[in-house]
């Protein structure tokens, strides 16, 4: 297994979970017996005002870099889901900067990894990808209407980072994705195979 996160496309995403579930009754591995629904219908207010089937979810770490991992975080219960920080360090620059495995778990566990090692503008596709999955999955189920969760970004390490015109980018970006390639591309590929 290689040891560098490498994304793949909204298309075979797609594709992926749907060829999977009707063939094994799973998703990425995940037996849909697994899957959660929120069978009491109650709903949670997160401080932004969004309404969220339950308070459960993944921190930021390498299992919520890819749409594919936080996709399958969705389908097992989480609905606030902490996207893995993205800094003006990024791409081959932070993967050079920290040692693999970046988690020693020989006798306590010690997380040595700082943020994501996609590029921010990578880690911006697969968090619009995973938007865009979970909110035609989701209803396809019959888990949820898809409006039922909610992402914590996750910026760092200081304000002059946060300042960068790339980092802007992503902040504002996340906030309304509507006019982006990822999420225009994956819009276009699901019109496209209406059925």
């Amino acid at each position: 297994m290689s040891d560098i996160m490498r994304p793949i496309g909204f298309e075979h995403l797609i594709r992926w979970s749907l060829e999977e579930y009707r063939k094994e009754g799973s998703i990425f591995g995940l037996d849909k017996d697994k899957f959660y629904v929120n069978q009491s219908g109650s709903r949670f207010k997160t401080p932004f005002g969004e309404s969220i089937a339950s308070a459960i979810g993944p921190a930021a770490g390498p299992h919520s870099q890819l749409a594919q991992n936080i996709l399958v975080s969705y389908l097992a219960g989480a609905r606030f889901i902490e996207l893995k920080t993205v800094q003006k360090m990024d791409g081959e620059e932070i993967r050079h900067a920290v040692a693999k495995p970046c988690i020693n778990a020989e006798d306590e566990c010690y997380n040595c990894e700082w943020s994501t090692e996609l590029t921010v503008e990578e880690a911006f596709d697969e968090y619009v990808k995973a938007w865009v999955a979970i909110q035609v999955l989701a209803p396809e189920l019959g888990l949820s209407d898809g409006k039922d969760f909610a992402y914590n970004m996750s910026v760092g390490y200081d304000l002059e980072g946060i300042r960068l015109p790339k980092m802007d980018a992503f902040i504002e970006g996340l906030k309304d994705a509507s006019a982006s390639p990822a999420f225009t591309e994956s819009i276009a590929f699901l019109k496209g195979h209406l059925q």
